[in-house]
């Protein structure tokens, strides 16, 4: 556990220190809805479209700040360092947690700029809506925390990561919409249940079978 909490803290000067991730999702999130904004001049989106708006921006500003996870590691030469230093389950998780509190951080700052932008964007089901941002935004960093550790060594970095994570995220992405839409509309958890235990269970997969593949993956 102390290893865990010292990889996290590692992550979090680190990032703090650069702020390559924050910086480059707040400015892609910002262009994004003002874009957005000026494309619909004032009109009226249905729960549908504007759910679908919400998770193209959360699936691309995880493709933007995301990615660095592990490639920062190879461009700064320390990867060997903590393979020399460091269990490869303190790794992973200490990068997950911290994947986990970035994606929700971000995700977190798209919704309320959002919701600052489109004032008659209104939410029926408070609970169920920061239900699916927090499931969502877990779900998002246990897929790409493991994806960036398989990219970490290729040329074409910034251009596998979002072609490898769309494939495994789009389940993710089709549920989270789906209840996104019924929290705007006021459906109740009930009529959300089975897709949000395929949430659950889908990020409970992801990290079990990422956790069994990564030190292979890590000390490859």
């Amino acid at each position: 556990m102390k290893l865990i909490i010292a990889v996290l803290t590692k992550e979090i000067k680190s990032e703090f220190r650069t702020r390559y991730a924050i910086s480059a999702v707040i400015l892609f999130v910002l262009t994004t809805v003002v874009m957005i904004v000026f494309a619909t001049a004032g009109e009226m989106l249905n729960n549908q479209i504007s759910s679908g708006i919400l998770w193209v921006i959360m699936f691309f500003g995880a493709m933007t700040g995301l990615s660095k996870s592990f490639v920062s590691e190879e461009e700064r030469g320390t990867s060997l360092l903590l393979q020399l230093t460091t269990q490869s389950s303190a790794v992973f998780f200490g990068k997950l947690i911290f994947n986990m509190l970035l994606a929700l951080s971000l995700n977190i700052f798209a919704v309320v700029l959002l919701l600052t932008f489109f004032s008659n964007l209104n939410i029926g089901n408070f609970g169920l809506f920061v239900v699916i941002i927090i499931l969502g935004s877990i779900a998002i960093a246990s897929a790409t925390t493991i994806i960036s550790a398989l990219i970490a060594k290729a040329n074409s970095k910034n251009a596998l990561f979002p072609v490898l994570s769309f494939p495994i995220l789009l389940p993710i992405i089709i549920l989270g919409i789906q209840i996104t839409s019924n929290a705007f509309s006021g459906a109740t958890f009930a009529k959300s249940q089975d897709d949000l235990q395929l949430i659950f269970s889908y990020t409970g997969i992801m990290i079990l079978a990422s956790y069994y593949l990564f030190d292979i993956v890590w000390k490859d």
